[in-house]
């Protein structure tokens, strides 16, 4: 390099130097601003039951820094607002689910620029209680037949088409209402029980051989619900499906997404571990085009 050069090198890093010292930069030369993004939803969403815990959460949500939304802000530098909560329905979107605890829907503002969520597992307590059920009933028969479907039939999906999915879509417009200009993208529910030709695991999921395929047939209709308020209210859905195919709670330690009853990891069970977060961070970003 010539003196010459060096020296117009030096005389162009000392007035830089000089306009930053004065607040002169020019916008061009100023960090961007980062999104602003907001994470609404239940336990799925909030990760309970992996360590450590969100400080700035109530303990009743069990909200983990290790959620997929922490892991989906990292990635592509956004400025996140977590308001991810255990437990939580479509209900409190509106209104407080516990004390101290504000609604979801008030994170939101004009200035939001994307909105995650997962959202009507915990409605009218239909896919939690159908969990619940099967599994008291599967223990009475000793893991045989196909005790829940006997007793509920097609009871859960009633519930689902006529209080889940009006609800879902209620909620994705007040989403659309509070925040107009955000994407929003709303998860499927990964896979927590194996495919239909496999008879589960009973010792880790009490779950009878032949509700296997019926609680399976209860999530695809969940999800397919979810998916169908999403369309009808503009929102991305985020299908988990076929990504978390052979990862559920009956998979091995290693390869598993879903933790299970019984000798699992998390202290909420039937929850995603901190790789099945991890992976539905990654589905997202892959689906909005941000991998």
């Amino acid at each position: 390099m010539s003196m010459r050069a060096l020296f117009r090198g030096l005389t162009a890093a000392a007035a830089a130097a000089g306009a930053v010292a004065l607040g002169l930069t020019a916008p061009a030369a100023q960090a961007a601003t980062p999104l602003p993004y907001v994470a609404l939803g239940d336990s799925y969403s909030a990760g309970s039951g992996i360590l450590p815990l969100d400080p700035a959460a109530s303990l009743l949500c069990a909200r983990s820094t290790a959620d997929y939304p922490h892991v989906i802000a990292d990635r592509i530098g956004a400025r996140l607002t977590d308001v991810t909560c255990g437990g939580a329905e479509t209900k409190d979107f509106a209104s407080a689910q516990y004390p101290g605890v504000a609604p979801q829907l008030d994170a939101l503002s004009d200035s939001t620029g994307l909105v995650t969520l997962t959202i009507g597992g915990n409605d009218s307590d239909t896919f939690i209680d159908a969990i619940l059920a099967c599994g008291s009933a599967g223990v009475v028969t000793a893991g045989q037949g196909a005790p829940c479907k006997a007793l509920y039939g097609d009871s859960f999906d009633h519930t689902i088409d006529t209080t889940t999915y009006p609800a879902v879509r209620s909620a994705l417009q007040q989403v659309r209402a509070k925040a107009p200009g955000a994407r929003v993208a709303v998860l499927g529910y990964p896979w927590i029980l194996p495919a239909a030709a496999t008879p589960g695991c009973f010792a880790k999921m009490p779950i009878a051989a032949g509700d296997v395929p019926y609680l399976r047939d209860l999530q695809t209709h969940l999800n397919a619900a979810v998916r169908r308020a999403a369309s009808d209210t503009g929102a991305t859905f985020v299908d988990m499906a076929a990504a978390s195919e052979g990862h559920d709670a009956c998979a091995p330690a290693s390869t598993r997404w879903i933790e299970p009853v019984l000798f699992g990891t998390n202290f909420v069970p039937v929850h995603p571990n901190a790789t099945g977060e991890r992976q539905m961070a990654e589905r997202t970003l892959s689906v909005l085009g941000e991998d």
